[in-house]
């Protein structure tokens, strides 16, 4: 069974690229660049769309989305413990229960969204991988 607000691969792809395309230049190349850190974090990942949102699936269950929105860009961990466990290293930036946010002009640091992303995988490996 699949995380039913997660879509299929292929027309989730499109759809990103879409979203990402129709954004204004500094959050596109900001989202570009985060997709890139977080699918080479993660090379079994795929193309997903969570919540709206562009996204990663890792087997079969939400590994992180992003997003722009008027005033800021969000990294989405979908894990709240992962930010906690963090906090110090997001200190420059804002964060919530679910979110860290940032300015396209301060993005978050490649190795950051790198060591977020294989944690959030090593979670949903050790909740037994595939749902």
């Amino acid at each position: 069974m699949t995380d039913r607000s997660m879509e299929a691969a292929p027309s989730a792809t499109v759809q990103i690229d879409a979203t990402l395309a129709a954004l204004p230049a500094d959050q596109r190349d900001a989202l570009r660049s985060l997709r890139e850190i977080i699918a080479a974090a993660a090379p079994e990942a795929e193309d997903a769309i969570s919540y709206g949102m562009p996204a990663f699936r890792y087997h079969g269950r939400a590994l992180v989305a992003y997003a722009a929105f008027k005033g800021h860009c969000s990294l989405f961990p979908m894990s709240s413990a992962l930010i906690d466990a963090h906090r110090d290293d997001f200190a420059a930036w804002a964060t919530a229960k679910g979110t860290i946010r940032f300015q396209p002009s301060d993005p978050l640091p490649p190795d950051l969204v790198a060591t977020i992303v294989r944690a959030r995988m090593d979670q949903i490996d050790a909740a037994g991988g595939r749902k």
